[in-house]
């Protein structure tokens, strides 16, 4: 499996535990990051049909919401296991990290 891009990283976690609809995938991603990434609503549409098209993300329902249609999303087994995987990836990546940094840190004191 491919290394995943923050943006994807993060609207698959957005969607682990329940269906969200767009502008909630926005919200949820900007809470997850500490404001610190704000999809553009272009940037996010193509994003999920990407995801949709890889088998990582489908389609849980829609409703009405003053005239407008909102679709929700949620992951699949796939993209749980995705998820899940590049998790352990960047969770490797850290611990090696911590443990270099560990290293140098009473040097540097």
């Amino acid at each position: 499996m491919k290394t995943m891009r923050e943006p994807t990283f993060l609207i698959l976690t957005a969607l682990a535990d329940s269906p969200r609809h767009g502008y909630g995938i926005v919200q949820e991603i900007s809470a997850l990051s500490d404001g610190r990434v704000s999809l553009l609503t272009g940037t996010l549409y193509t994003a999920l049909d990407r995801l949709t098209a890889e088998g990582l993300i489908e389609p849980d329902h829609e409703e009405e919401v003053d005239g407008r249609v909102r679709r929700y999303y949620r992951l699949t087994a796939e993209g749980l296991a995705a998820l899940t995987a590049e998790t352990a990836r960047l969770r490797q990546l850290t611990t090696a990290a911590e443990a270099r940094l560990r290293a140098v840190r009473p040097r540097t004191v």
